[in-house]
């Protein structure tokens, strides 16, 4: 075992650990769950802060263009983004999978994210989005996705009383694929971390090349690496089996011992998955590191002057088209990929029918 792969377990086994204060009001909250949150509302005070400067900078230099005027902030649209982002993967999948939505059966996570919110807005600047502030936080999105896309999708589909669920590898995929998406599309759709009033607008998304964006792709292949690794699925398994000459290099399959059962074939073995988890996230952090990069050497995102997160002064260029939509593309991914830790440690909950559903049942978006 690799030194960085053994750190990322030992550190997990610290960070998930639930918080005796919290714990003790009800509230299983460890420091990952915070640091998640935090990290949420942080990129969204940064993104209204940044589209506000843009829409500033298109009245000054429009002049005949009409814009949609600037709409008063409200502290309730700013809770509510933080909830549709997180929980709105969730709305979607659980009611198709005939689970409880988790924000229904506790108010721990809902309470976090909603206190974060809070606590970031109330700071009177917050740091601008640059390479060096984003790049390291690379790492922390990536901890965080891991716990939704390799814990908690996983467990609730491989563990499905339906063997139609359970087996298809398409239902897990597609799970982490709305997951992981279906929040910042939902955002973007209605035009909530805008300034002005909520419209429904094209999301990046559904524009051209959005296809492309990271968090889009990245969930699914994930969730079917993990998958893979552990033979969560009897295909994944197979599929494990076929790749053995790509993963065998890495140290990523490994074959069983004839010694240990006399008589049995020699198979390719899944890995344990803890180990697993940790592989996921270090392509994780090196894929949202790149994102960042790209994001950044287009140049889009980098003001010409420090100055405060919501009000400023200073004329900034008006974006052309183009460096528009690359810039809607980045910035939903990097909202997506902020806040995804919360969730997997919640306790079971009960399902519609008892009698067909018995997995663990939580979900987070």
């Amino acid at each position: 075992m690799s030194p960085l792969v053994a750190s990322i377990i030992t550190f997990y086994d610290y960070a998930l650990q639930p918080l005796s204060p919290l714990a003790w009001l009800g509230a299983p909250l460890s420091l990952l769950d915070i640091a998640g949150a935090l990290r949420l509302a942080l990129i969204l005070r940064q993104l209204r802060g940044l589209y506000h400067q843009q829409h500033l900078a298109k009245m000054s230099t429009s002049g005949q263009v009409k814009l949609d005027p600037l709409e008063k902030r409200s502290r309730v649209r700013d809770f509510a983004t933080a909830l549709v982002m997180v929980f709105g993967g969730e709305a979607v999948v659980a009611p198709w999978l005939d689970l409880q939505p988790t924000f229904i059966l506790s108010s721990a996570y809902p309470l976090l994210y909603l206190g974060a919110s809070a606590l970031v807005e109330s700071l009177p600047t917050v740091p601008e989005l640059s390479l060096f502030t984003e790049l390291p936080l690379s790492a922390l999105d990536g901890l965080t996705r891991a716990l939704l896309l390799c814990d908690f999708i996983p467990r609730i589909i491989t563990t499905h009383t339906s063997p139609a669920v359970s087996t298809s590898p398409y239902t897990l995929l597609l799970t982490a694929f709305i997951a992981a998406n279906a929040g910042p599309f939902f955002v973007n759709t209605f035009s909530l971390l805008h300034p002005t009033a909520m419209t429904v607008t094209t999301p990046p998304e559904l524009l051209p090349y959005g296809w492309t964006a990271t968090d889009l792709w990245v969930a699914p292949l994930v969730t079917a690496l993990y998958a893979t690794l552990t033979h969560a699925q009897p295909f994944f398994a197979y599929l494990h089996t076929i790749l053995f000459s790509f993963f065998s290099p890495l140290g990523l399959a490994q074959l069983s011992s004839p010694a240990a059962t006399p008589g049995a074939h020699v198979v390719v073995v899944p890995l344990d998955a803890n180990y697993a988890r940790a592989v996921c996230v270090l392509v994780l952090s090196a894929l949202f590191g790149l994102r960042t990069l790209r994001a950044f050497n287009t140049q889009v995102m980098k003001p010409e002057h420090p100055h405060d997160a919501h009000i400023t002064s200073v004329s900034m260029p008006v974006l052309s088209t183009s460096e528009s939509q690359i810039l809607e593309k980045e910035l939903a991914a990097r909202v997506a990929g902020a806040g995804k830790g919360g969730l997997t440690r919640m306790n079971s909950s009960p399902s519609r029918e008892s009698s067909r559903i018995t997995s663990p049942q939580t979900l987070d978006s």
